[in-house]
């Protein structure tokens, strides 16, 4: 098991974006970075990325080009990966902080729920501690 948010599970995370289908099918034509950065976790800071340049990429560090970048802390993370709390009611409470863009992520949701099929995909193997 990886444990949430370290290089394994940004690895297992980078391999199951590559394999699939429906994200690559979301991305086709699409182009676009989003940075996520989670404060306050057990080994620091952790920044990891989206890319999409018709495909998708994940991995480690900052997109590049960035549009949007998401901020929250440890425990938020935590409960919007495990399904304690809705992204959306995080972000509408002020617990998750967007720069940037806003257009690109509501232009954008067909990557983002396959994204998130991806997420529930490697939940089971994830240690949130």
């Amino acid at each position: 098991m990886a444990r949430y948010l370290s290089l394994d599970w940004i690895d297992e995370l980078t391999s199951a974006v590559t394999r699939s289908e429906s994200l690559t099918s979301a991305a086709a034509g699409r182009s676009f970075g989003v940075t996520q950065v989670v404060t306050d976790g057990p080994e620091g800071e952790v920044v990891y990325h989206l890319q999409v340049n018709g495909t998708a990429s994940f991995g480690a560090g900052p997109a590049e080009p960035e549009h949007v970048r998401f901020v929250q802390d440890w425990d938020t993370a935590v409960a919007v990966a495990t399904g304690a709390v809705n992204a959306q009611e995080a972000f509408i409470k002020g617990r998750i902080v967007l720069y940037g863009d806003v257009q690109v992520v509501v232009d954008n949701q067909p990557v983002f729920a396959a994204l998130a099929a991806v997420f529930d995909a490697v939940r089971p193997t994830t240690e949130y501690h």
